[in-house]
Order: structure tokens, then sequence, then C-alpha cells
């Protein structure tokens, strides 16, 4: 992963309320959570929201898919994963025995 990327996932996950909503996503797993749904349960405002799911998926954190007139957040684990792979990669690369 370039630095660059991994410097605007980490960016975005730097809000708190854009890490809360990030950790509802990803606790719905595979089948997403409805904008309804997160708003609902983290009672965030609708614009509020609305801008903070636009800076989620911009970083590739999210993505979404509309399913008749509801529209769902789904984690992008494969972008997630590759944000953790890159703080661990060097992971004690200088540690001397």
């Amino acid at each position: 992963m370039e630095i660059e990327i991994a410097a605007k996932a980490l960016k975005e996950l730097g809000h708190p309320t854009r890490l809360r909503i990030f950790k509802r996503v990803v606790k719905a797993g595979l089948q997403g959570i409805s904008v309804g749904n997160i708003q609902d349960s983290l009672n965030i405002p609708g614009s509020t929201l609305s801008h903070h799911l636009s800076s989620l998926a911009s970083a590739g954190l999210i993505s979404q898919r509309r399913e008749g007139r509801t529209l769902y957040c789904v984690a992008e684990y494969s972008q997630l994963k590759g944000v953790i792979d890159f703080l661990q990669d060097e992971c004690c690369a200088d540690e001397h025995n």
C-alpha cells in the first residue's frame, strides 16, 4: 500500500465520529448496514452522517449499495487489512538479538 493511501485512510479514521461510524459498519459484517440504521444506532443527524460516509468512501474504507430505496454501507475489509498490514509491515525489522 502506498503511504498516501494509508495516510488518507488513517486521517479519515482519526475523526471520532467517523471512527464510530466505521466501527458500526464493520460490526454489521459482509451484508452491511443501512444508512438509517447507522443514523439510529449512533444518533447522528442525516446531513452530518452523509458527510462522514462520503469521507470514508473516498478513502476506500466503505462501499455503498442501493437496494430499492435503501442505501447500505459495507466495510471494505481488504482496504482495512491493507492499512493494518502497512502499519505492521516492517515490525521489528531493526531489532537486534
